[in-house]
């Protein structure tokens, strides 16, 4: 199991189960919600995540029609993103994460609308 938190620690969830492949988010809305260059995200079966304390200082924010970004009301820290409807899987924001997941980062998204002052260094794949 895997624990997370807000910089606060208001909101914690923990996750029983594994997570997906983990990317570097470049987009414009990831950017804004994160205050920095990318966002780190992997996915998890919605059934394998729960939000243990701090549910009523959770914030939403619908950025796209069906996609609710979750986040510390007291904090502002980016938590998770949920879906509307029948969508079996929330996105995870890997930097509130408090245990290590040993997770590797293995692409990255959106790079078409990266901020212009950042460089990609590494070699893992980019997505346009």
């Amino acid at each position: 199991m895997m624990r997370g938190s807000c910089l606060c620690g208001g909101v914690r969830y923990e996750v029983t189960g594994a997570f997906g492949p983990a990317i570097h988010c470049h987009c414009s809305q990831c950017r804004k919600a994160s205050g920095s260059s990318f966002a780190t995200n992997a996915s998890v079966a919605a059934s394998d995540f729960r939000i243990v304390a701090g549910e009523e200082l959770l914030g939403r924010y619908e950025s796209s029609p069906g996609q609710l970004r979750c986040f510390c009301s007291r904090c502002g820290s980016p938590v998770v993103k949920l879906y509307a409807g029948d969508v079996p899987f929330v996105r995870v924001r890997l930097g509130t994460l408090d245990d290590d997941a040993g997770i590797e980062v293995r692409e990255h998204f959106h790079v078409g609308s990266k901020a212009p002052w950042t460089r990609i260094l590494d070699d893992l794949p980019q997505h346009p």
